[in-house]
């Protein structure tokens, strides 16, 4: 396993990747770190019979949640990795799009291990993480330096490899595009951010947005970040 890989040729968004290692039909599908539920959208309303049950600890995105009333195969529940609300093998396919890094180092074993728990045998385990690397992590890690997280993310799912938690089925990375119109669309969506948002003095403010603003267009701010996923199997 590799925690990047430096000659990257695949650029897409997510949903290219997931639906090619993916079958979501007639499964029960359980998503840890749903956010806004972007995702957990795309997926519920494609295909047929798919149940999905979507964890969130963040109360603001969890509260905004709850009121979506257009996804009846969604249940939505305040929770978080290290502790899933689900029975043992009760779960065909866990996604984790870019949370793990996201649950505190100390539990991230902790949250492996419940999702082999709820995990029927067989099971899969698709799990995504930014890459530290690129112009946009060049931008985001003057406020919110993650390399710490997303290496402790990386090496906790290595371990569950090499200990027979789980088989490595394949590692793929590819770059996803990222589009902001303005500096203030980036301020709202990721410094904001309400699962950790960040209070920057005035002058890192300005040093992140100077740095934002070299790579403003006509048509605003273009990024290719990295990305690796690891997809495991029970």
């Amino acid at each position: 396993m590799r925690i990047e890989d430096q000659a990257v040729e695949l650029s897409c968004t997510e949903d290219k990747v997931y639906n090619r290692l993916l079958s979501f039909d007639n499964k029960h599908i359980l998503e840890l770190g749903c956010g806004l539920a972007g995702k957990t959208r795309d997926i519920a309303t494609a295909g047929v019979n798919r149940r999905i049950t979507a964890l969130e600890v963040d109360t603001i995105a969890h509260g905004k949640n709850l009121k979506i009333d257009d996804l009846p195969n969604v249940k939505f529940i305040l929770a978080g990795a290290q502790s899933i609300p689900l029975a043992d093998e009760s779960v065909d396919i866990v996604l984790m799009f870019k949370s793990l890094h996201h649950v505190p180092v100390e539990l991230m074993e902790t949250s492996l291990r419940e999702v082999g728990r709820v995990l029927k045998p067989a099971g899969l385990a698709y799990i995504s993480e930014p890459v530290f690397s690129g112009d946009f992590n060049d931008i985001l890690r003057l406020f919110n330096n993650e390399q710490k997280v997303r290496e402790a993310a990386f090496q906790t799912v290595k371990r569950a490899v090499d200990n027979g938690w789980f088989q490595l089925v394949e590692e793929t990375f590819f770059n996803t595009p990222r589009h902001y119109r303005n500096f203030a669309e980036f301020e709202n969506t990721i410094i904001k951010a309400t699962h950790s948002q960040q209070h920057l003095n005035n002058r890192l403010y300005e040093q992140v947005r100077k740095r934002f603003e070299k790579h403003m267009g006509d048509d605003g701010a273009h990024f290719l970040t990295p990305v690796r996923v690891d997809l495991l199997r029970k």
